[in-house]
């Protein structure tokens, strides 16, 4: 198979990485219109690169690509590379700008278009959405996700980076990236109160605070906190009822339940094994990137389907859409 990488960061260059884990027969080339990093992708990676879709294909003909560009740049880049009859992965959105043209295109042209939810792959949500189905009682669950802005990106300034927008901003971006799971443990949302407010001297223009009260259609009812002020990167997790407590503070060691009959906290342990990067937070695991991006080539082969599409996010995109329309 052949390989198109768009996009060239922190982002472009995992999946590229853990592609080249899948298998080294495939044929990758990133695509970046920054020359630097080209050069590092070349030098990391051992691949080639170009500095546009159009140049690739000159030299190689695709079958499929993955967008790992700003995420205000997905619909165009994912039409183009769907008119080039490419599958297609992409990373998070945070817009559904051309999304339903983009569905039409993939569906006319007889191609997979796959959408990143990379917690969805994470063993530690799958243990919890077997937990909570099961308890046979209501739940209550408080979560908080947070980090500091400028250090997402330390080496660049987070005005110019993607999260430091209003339109695709940080607390925008954890609320895309947690609420897929909230919603799959825990069920649809039946109604949501939210409250945002600015608590830093970040130099931007949008609420750094949200707090969230969601109330499902199984019963369940949360409270979250997502916030780009916190100094320590966390993500915090308690669910509470009578037959189950659990706590997860979103790493792979990090995940406890509570023993009813010893009376106890018991550390479950979900992986033998895992891989991560010491340049990354300690919540973010290669393993899950890695199973989502096989989800994606099964799919390609025709041996399965994605756990997230672009349909269910659409409908959350809008829940956050209106969730930022809250007045401070």
């Amino acid at each position: 198979m052949r390989v198109l990488i768009i996009g060239l960061g922190s982002m472009g260059r995992r999946r590229a990485r853990l592609l080249q884990k899948y298998s080294h027969s495939l044929q990758i080339t990133g695509i970046d219109v920054q020359t630097e990093r080209r050069k590092q992708a070349e030098k990391e990676l051992g691949i080639n690169t170009a500095e546009s879709i159009d140049e690739a294909l000159r030299n190689i003909k695709a079958d499929m690509a993955f967008v790992s560009t700003p995420p205000l740049s997905h619909a165009s880049v994912i039409r183009e590379c769907l008119k080039k009859n490419l599958h297609v992965f992409t990373e998070i959105n945070l817009s559904t700008i051309g999304y339903d043209d983009n569905l039409r295109l993939a569906e006319k042209k007889g191609k997979v278009l796959f959408l990143s939810s990379t917690f969805l792959y994470r063993k530690e949500i799958q243990y919890m959405k077997t937990a909570v189905r099961t308890c046979g009682c209501p739940l209550v669950y408080m979560y908080h996700a947070g980090q500091y802005l400028p250090d997402w990106h330390p080496w660049e300034r987070y005005q110019s980076f993607f999260a430091g927008k209003k339109e695709t901003n940080g607390c925008r971006e954890f609320m895309a990236i947690e609420f897929p799971w909230i919603f799959d443990v825990f069920g649809e949302v039946k109604s949501v109160y939210s409250q945002r407010s600015r608590c830093s001297t970040l130099d931007i223009s949008f609420p750094d605070t949200y707090q969230i009260m969601f109330e499902h259609e199984s019963g369940h009812k949360g409270m979250l906190a997502f916030d780009i002020v916190s100094r320590k990167a966390v993500r915090n997790f308690e669910v509470s009822g009578e037959n189950l407590y659990l706590a997860w503070d979103g790493t792979p060691e990090g995940l406890f339940q509570y023993d009813l009959d010893k009376k106890k906290e018991v550390q479950l342990l979900l992986y033998e094994s895992v891989s991560k990067r010491s340049d990354y937070n300690a919540s973010i695991i290669e393993d899950a990137y890695y199973s989502e991006i096989i989800s994606f080539l099964d799919a390609v082969k025709g041996k399965g389907k994605a756990q997230y599409s672009f349909e269910k996010d659409k409908r959350i995109l809008e829940l956050i859409d209106k969730i930022e329309e809250t007045r401070e």
